[in-house]
């Protein structure tokens, strides 16, 4: 590789904003490139769209010393980090569309001795697969040298922070380096090396792949077993957050909590694209997801039921992101409660409350039964309280604002 090192990171949303941020911040020239354009214009003004703490300041510093540049035009660099959604089809296979077209935008670049890095989540040999569509797109490159043709090499390395703690766990953690071979391992650790201080960790692509799936996987069949257990407390009428707790005080017991389903891009995802790759042996994996895909459901019946007794309910949602004190509703069981007990709760009025976005969100919109409230507002209006986040807006309520009214609280917050 090129002294200094030139990355161009392909997307620029939850995962490649952040780490476009860091690798700049830390030395290295980034191009980010992203299809929004009004989402580009405003990281060029060094003006975050997206809420982590932390990530404004090192933005501004990024854009301001023009280690950073970002743009709507594809640009040539030494290394391609490709951070696109993934989501999955009807089916529960993975939607690759996003993938082969960031390949098709970065082909036209490549001229040989490059590296192409895929961190987005995605199937077993997803990767395997960008390489193919390349060299199909490219055929006067290689894989292997082979017939003297120059040589772009290939790598999977996954993210692994956690939405609010981007910027130091995108340093601290260890990470994942699967290279198609080798070399490109090599490479990869290279780009990595230039800001991680976490042990990099090299295999090949396709271990790499499903050690990401195994990681959520893991967190998701822990979490049903959680939500599992919710439902048996509340038949025999007991505290589950009490039980866990109790449980988790024996040494080798780390349960972890229930709440009103699994969000997010990672967890509510990545198991599915395991069970896509062999349903015959993802039972466990399968079920796990099943659950908590169908505790929403257990959610929204506790609600009819508090609100059984009004005529007209004023119910309100409280957060709407799909984990706590972040701006992110993708997956979110949050959100998909909401819209549920919009449309399906007779004469209800739903005041919908997310202290992280300015607005309603698109997916609510259009429903003329449901408000974006302020949550005193909400609390105030409501015959009926439904915690679905427990974002710190909600942990300062005092005991006094809930007086009167049915609670529903999903995450053991006001126990």
């Amino acid at each position: 590789m090129s002294e200094p090192l030139e990355v161009v990171f392909v997307g620029l949303g939850y995962i490649g904003l952040p780490t476009a941020v860091v690798m700049a911040n830390h030395g290295v020239r980034v191009h980010g490139v992203d299809v929004n354009a009004s989402a580009v214009e405003r990281i060029q003004r060094g003006e975050v769209t997206i809420v982590e703490p932390g990530l404004q300041e090192q933005l501004k510093k990024a854009i301001d010393s023009g280690q950073l540049t970002a743009t709507t035009e594809m640009q040539h660099g030494d290394a391609f980090v490709i951070a696109v959604p993934t989501p999955f089809k009807e089916n529960y296979e993975g939607d690759l569309s996003y993938i082969l077209s960031a390949a098709e935008s970065i082909a036209p670049q490549l001229r040989g001795d490059e590296t192409v890095i895929l961190e987005s989540t995605s199937p077993p040999r997803t990767t395997q697969t960008l390489a193919r569509k390349i060299m199909e797109l490219r055929p006067d490159l290689s894989l292997d040298g082979e017939d003297g043709k120059p040589v772009v090499y290939f790598a999977y390395c996954p993210e692994r922070i956690l939405p609010g703690k981007a910027l130091e766990e995108l340093i601290s953690n260890d990470r994942i380096i699967g290279g198609s071979t080798p070399e490109a391992a090599r490479r990869a650790k290279e780009v990595y090396a230039s800001f991680c201080q976490g042990e990099l960790l090299a295999t090949d692509d396709v271990t790499a792949e499903l050690s990401k799936l195994t990681e959520n996987s893991f967190r998701d069949v822990n979490i049903a077993f959680a939500n599992e257990l919710s439902l048996i407390a509340d038949t025999l009428g007991i505290d589950v957050w009490e039980l866990i707790e109790l449980a988790n005080h024996h040494p080798r017991v780390n349960i972890l909590q229930p709440g009103p389903g699994v969000g997010g891009h990672c967890i509510a995802v990545d198991p599915w694209f395991i069970v896509a790759a062999d349903r015959e042996n993802s039972r466990l994996i399968r079920t796990a997801r099943e659950v908590n895909d169908g505790k929403p459901k257990w959610v929204i019946s506790k609600v009819e039921e508090a609100c059984s007794h009004v005529e007209s309910p004023v119910i309100a949602a409280l957060g709407l992101a799909f984990k706590a004190n972040i701006d992110d509703l993708r997956e979110s069981p949050a959100m998909n409660i909401t819209k549920d007990l919009a449309e399906h709760v007779s004469h209800a009025t739903v005041l919908a409350v997310e202290p992280n976005v300015s607005e309603l969100p698109k997916g609510l919109q259009g429903l003329a039964n449901v408000e974006f409230a302020d949550y005193q507002d909400a609390i105030e209006r409501a015959d009926v309280i439904l915690l679905l986040v427990d974002h710190d807006e909600f942990k300062t309520l005092p005991a006094t604002a809930l007086k009167g009214k049915a609670v529903v609280d999903t995450k053991g917050l006001w126990r």
